[in-house]
């Protein structure tokens, strides 16, 4: 820490010399002509020859300065900016009384550097700077000594260093930026309409989640910030669309971990005169869609293995995915041999929890952590889909399914409840389990079910976590690498 310390004094010395001089560092105009991705691009084949005979072209390129190489009379310095990294050669003969200046820039400092291409004895393509611009004095050393930057709290906390000295970083989120895009495009060109609805409810709902609370002063009211926005897309199928999609923040005030983030990113999306068979199909379809043109391949390495998004995908009712794993009928059927069964497997249960929800918490832990290939797990209890459609065949189950991928859930869809009566006796029965304890039951939401009673088409809808989707698909072990700025506990 001394020898920070240290270094920072030295550069506050340099900055305090250079403004002595008349320069102010943070006070430069510079406008590049090119990227040095770009340049190295073009003239990648280029001999030193055929460089030598166009030495009247100049080219300017700005970034920041990762590497530098004091030799007296003549300096080499590498610049990297948003595409890549290129190699400076200062010459004291070329640059005259400005190569004094120099001595003043530290690895960190931003530059504008303009000059002609050349290369050097060991072939390196090079700009020959004949002139400069200070743009930026950096104040902190970069963690040079480091192969990339290691301390993972650090890496979290301070991005915009995990960035710099972290090329694979960018990449990771270039890749998410291209993965988005591939969603938006697959939409867009089956007629999906992108729309937006209020982070800020005054109920919360579409989820079973706790929320983050807040209030609004000047109507003296508390609000939430949303969980999901699916009640208001589905209003949005009673006015009359019938495709409409939106990706954007969900807040849930839940645990933070390797699989959660507080604020984390989904897409929600809905098709009117569809059902969740439809869209086990279309999923796979956009998936795989997705995988091509943001990797170019169905198979993605994932830690060590490989996940194939090869369609189709298994499809599991959850009953049956119980049973797979040696659950005796009875077990399924009766709510004291199912808590017994439960805790003989070492499964904890909250206390007073129902008859689905321990058959829920024995999916966890035994079901999910070996669903590592895509699998559509069907049919769930109604009690764990207030807002799914019932199947006829069997009125206790819903028509929903999950979509696990690397023992995570990806995606979550249903045939929608238009049935308003329905809808309302399921609030019911929510607004008691909150009763009796149940923090993430949903609400009662009164305008909702009003709106269904306007009638609502038969649908079908899914959210998507975008933060695990590209965690899958960048071979990310945690949701804070794929989130720039994650939730942490505060510095202390």
């Amino acid at each position: 820490m001394d020898e920070i310390n240290e270094l920072i004094e030295q550069r506050f010395k340099k900055l305090d010399d250079l403004r002595a001089a008349g320069i102010d560092p943070y006070n430069g105009r510079f406008a590049p002509d090119s990227k040095t991705a770009d340049l190295k691009a073009k003239y990648e084949t280029v001999t030193k020859d055929e460089l030598e005979a166009k030495h009247t072209e100049t080219f300017s390129v700005a970034g920041r300065i990762i590497a530098m190489r004091d030799f007296g009379k003549a300096s080499f310095a590498h610049i990297q900016d948003a595409s890549g990294k290129l190699q400076l050669y200062f010459r004291k003969d070329l640059l005259n009384e400005r190569y004094a200046l120099i001595k003043k820039l530290d690895i960190g400092d931003l530059i504008g550097v303009s000059g002609r291409l050349f290369r050097t004895r060991t072939d390196e393509l090079t700009i020959e700077v004949s002139d400069f611009t200070l743009l930026g004095k950096s104040l902190r050393p970069l963690p040079e000594k480091w192969h990339g930057l290691k301390d993972i709290e650090i890496r979290y906390r301070q991005r915009y260093v995990d960035l710099i000295v972290n090329p694979q970083v960018k990449e990771i989120f270039a890749k998410r930026s291209a993965i988005i895009k591939a969603i938006r495009d697959f939409l867009e060109s089956r007629e999906y309409i992108e729309v937006e609805t209020p982070m800020m409810h005054q109920i919360p709902g579409g989820a079973a989640a706790k929320p983050f609370k807040t209030h609004h002063n000047a109507l003296d009211i508390d609000l939430y910030l949303r969980i999901a926005p699916e009640l208001y897309l589905k209003r949005l199928l009673v006015g009359g669309y019938e495709r409409v999609f939106e990706i954007n923040k969900n807040f849930r005030n839940e645990g933070i971990s390797t699989k959660h983030n507080p604020e984390f990113t989904m897409l929600e999306f809905y098709t009117a005169y569809k059902d969740y068979n439809f869209l086990m199909d279309f999923t796979e379809e956009l998936f795989a869609y997705i995988a091509n043109k943001a990797l170019g391949t169905l198979k993605i390495p994932y830690g060590d293995i490989v996940i194939d998004l090869t369609p189709p995908w298994p499809r599991i009712p959850m009953l049956d995915s119980l049973k797979q794993k040696g659950m005796p009928d009875d077990v399924i059927t009766d709510h004291e041999k199912a808590r017994e069964w439960a805790l003989s497997k070492k499964i904890a249960l909250e206390k007073g929890a129902s008859h689905t929800k321990i058959l829920d918490e024995i999916f966890k832990e035994l079901v999910e952590p070996e669903l590592i290939q895509p699998t559509f797990i069907t049919d769930y209890p109604v009690e764990l889909s207030p807002l799914a459609k019932r199947k006829t065949d069997n009125p206790e189950l819903v028509e929903r399914f999950e979509l696990f991928i690397a023992a995570r859930e990806i995606a979550n869809a249903f045939s929608e409840l238009n049935d308003p009566i329905d809808q309302k006796n399921r609030f019911l029965n929510q607004v008691e389990a909150k009763k009796k304890g149940d923090e993430e039951a949903h609400w009662m939401d009164e305008d909702f079910v009003r709106a269904l009673e306007y009638g609502m088409p038969p649908a079908a809808g899914e959210g998507i976590g975008i933060d695990r989707l590209v965690m899958l698909l960048t071979d990310s072990p945690s949701i804070r690498d794929v989130i720039l700025f994650p939730q942490l506990k505060p510095e202390q």
